[in-house]
């Protein structure tokens, strides 16, 4: 990979505070529902640019210099409408999280990295973006490192934390930040309107959510490390082509001659929970069951046919998400066609793709504070068969992350999570119309094999691919 495969390093040259540029009454907003079921885990993103050619302007070139400016102060004014980045999460009387909304600003950081961007292998996260390229919060709930490259490109990287945004969130943050940054007004404003997310009076749910939620203090203590060390977690990042979905979907969807539409995203799930059921049978291990959660995103189903709740549910920030999983036999996974796991897929999500499924996960949680839940499988890995979570970032806006010096090469989450599940989000390419950018992190022997046995569909993200070499 040249100089800037795995030994480069990364230098911080500035660290200060960027506060939302007006003064604000401090307040305390309570989290919802909905996010107090998300444990302290902090969610990173990251842009990378070319070397900018002239500004459109047709003046001087930018600088790096100039483009942290740039940053820096649409930073400032982004942070008006989202002041939930610039505060503290605190815990109330009670032991809950709650935000105090005071304006202590976001930790922003400039950085040099000896490297080039066509020399940073990306599909290799752990080395070249864990640690160098994202910058680990210490403070507050949004922090912010803008890296120099050795060619003049620039990665803009940013950690926040999960109990405040979902992904559909951050988004929404990120595509405010650059339409400041072009000083065009605001397409989406945020709401923090959590009376959206309201219990029920009386309350009630469906006991299948003791199924899929399950409270801290239930949970089984950590187990003890194994002798010769357990099979480790791994991030890698691929690309999988618009033709190899296409037919992963007509294979998905047909089943004894007849044809049931599956989406891209049922197809692709349906597949990947075969590879990692066959992994499973490859290690000879005795588990006998295998998992799979699919993340769904609650604001359309909470305003169904309500097209006035439908603009308000659009603009909510916060977390509105539920984590549905399948779990299947190890051998049926493996030996059923793949029409027969998209429909297995299909049918758990059903269940959860309704009104009804969110507003009652509401009143569950209700029903169990102060106490502190989790979605089961974050936490149900290796111990009875192996688990892991898809979570679809087919809306992220990556191409709309345009601070004036073009469109990134590349944008993608990083989230290397702490829970015994693999985690897996599917982006839309920016190389290409119709590929998928896919962030992986799964146990090392099931990374292994799905590269020897889906080579033509997992393929290593490259500079190549991506047009970085110049």
């Amino acid at each position: 990979m040249g100089g800037g495969g795995k030994y480069f390093t990364v230098t911080v040259t500035r660290k200060e505070l960027v506060a939302g540029v007006v003064p604000m009454q401090e307040h305390w907003l309570p989290l919802s529902n909905l996010d107090l079921l998300l444990p302290p885990i902090d969610v990173s993103v990251f842009f990378c640019y070319k070397k900018p050619h002239q500004n459109a302007n047709g003046g001087d070139d930018f600088t790096f210099g100039s483009m942290v400016g740039v940053l820096r102060k649409a930073l400032a004014q982004a942070l008006v409408s989202y002041y939930v980045f610039a505060g503290e999460v605190v815990s109330n009387s009670v032991g809950e999280p709650e935000l105090l909304c005071n304006n202590r600003g976001v930790d922003f950081m400039e950085a040099y990295a000896d490297a080039k961007l066509h020399d940073l292998n990306l599909y290799n996260p752990d080395d070249s973006i864990e640690g160098k390229l994202v910058p680990k919060k210490q403070h507050g709930v949004l922090c912010v490192q803008v890296t120099e490259l050795k060619c003049g490109g620039v990665v803009v990287g940013c950690t926040f934390d999960h109990r405040i945004a979902d992904a559909y969130s951050a988004n929404m943050f990120l595509v405010s930040w650059a339409e400041m940054a072009l000083c065009k007004p605001l397409s989406v404003v945020p709401s923090f309107r959590r009376s959206l997310l309201n219990t029920r009076r009386p309350g009630s749910y469906d006991p299948s959510l003791d199924e899929m939620y399950v409270l801290i203090s239930a949970l089984p203590p950590p187990r003890a490390p194994q002798p010769g060390g357990a099979d480790p977690f791994i991030s890698r990042i691929y690309y999988v082509t618009a033709e190899q979905l296409s037919l992963l979907q007509t294979l998905a969807s047909t089943s004894k001659g007849n044809f049931y539409k599956r989406t891209k995203l049922e197809s692709f799930s349906a597949f990947l929970w075969k590879m990692v059921a066959a992994s499973a049978v490859m290690e000879n291990d005795n588990k006998k069951i295998c998992k799979m959660g699919i993340v769904v995103d609650g604001r359309r189903r909470l305003s169904s046919g309500d097209e006035d709740k439908s603009a308000v549910m659009a603009s909510y920030f916060g977390n509105v998400l539920s984590i549905p999983f399948g779990e299947k036999m190890i051998d049926e996974l493996k030996e059923k066609p793949l029409s027969w796991v998209a429909d297995a897929v299909h049918e758990y999500l059903e269940g959860a793709v309704t009104k009804e499924h969110f507003l009652g996960l509401i009143d569950w949680v209700e029903a169990h504070r102060p106490e502190p839940a989790l979605a089961k499988i974050y936490c149900s890995g290796s111990r009875d068969g192996p688990a892991f979570v898809v979570s679809s970032g087919q809306r992220f806006p990556a191409s709309k992350v345009d601070f004036g010096w073009g469109r990134p090469a590349l944008g993608s989450y990083h989230f290397p999570w702490d829970g015994e599940a693999g985690y897996v989000m599917p982006m839309p390419s920016p190389a290409r119309d119709g590929d998928w950018v896919v962030y992986m992190r799964l146990l090392k022997g099931q990374i292994e094999l799905i590269e020897t046995e889906a080579a033509h569909v997992f393929r290593p993200l490259t500079s190549e691919y991506l047009n970085l070499i110049s």
